[in-house]
């Protein structure tokens, strides 16, 4: 595992990381992250995924601040969510100005399906590389499985609203690693 060099160093990656993340920047997250800069391993990236995934706001901006916070406090922090956010708050100004004016149009339309459509296989592949580290929780892979699957039914299917989902099998998922914890303690 590497860590950054300066606070400009995670600046610099989360920048990058920004601009790459068209509909879904967790994939490309974990690619820098993980494989290509080697500052978290995968286990890391896991477990800062998971607490962002159950603090408020965006995945992404949580893991920036948590990411940036262990390598240089809060001024790693501050760098991290000021690289995150940067360009892409420019952009979006940009395409928001444009959207209003050419929405209609079916050309417009379509592309945006079309990117739907890409953003759903980035986060698949996400899930398929997170995978591996099932096998270490401390749940087991079965009940881990089984606690994914029901969270994608719980929102894909079901339609269930993100925060009684978070709150319900969240808990589920605590209770069931510590009482596992707990046996293989004792």
């Amino acid at each position: 595992m590497r860590v950054p060099a300066s606070a400009g160093e995670l600046f610099r990656a989360f920048h990058a990381l920004a601009l790459q993340g068209f509909g879904g920047v967790l994939p490309v997250a974990q690619r820098e992250l993980v494989e290509r800069r080697r500052w978290l391993t995968q286990a890391q990236f896991v477990e800062t995924l998971s607490l962002g995934q159950v603090l408020p706001g965006p995945n992404i901006v949580n893991m920036a601040l948590m990411i940036g916070d262990r390598f240089f406090g809060l001024r790693g922090a501050l760098a991290a969510l000021a690289g995150l956010l940067a360009a892409p708050l420019l952009i979006v100004l940009i395409f928001a100005a444009l959207y209003g004016r050419y929405a209609q149009h079916p050309a417009v339309s379509g592309a945006l399906r079309g990117m739907g459509a890409v953003a759903a296989g980035l986060i698949l592949s996400t899930a398929i590389k997170m995978l591996p580290t099932l096998g270490s929780n401390a749940m087991g892979r079965p009940v881990s499985v089984a606690l994914m699957l029901a969270t994608a039914l719980a929102i894909g299917w079901w339609r269930l609203p993100l925060v009684w989902i978070v709150l319900g099998l969240g808990a589920l998922a605590m209770a069931v690693a510590a009482w596992k914890l707990t046996l293989r303690a004792a």
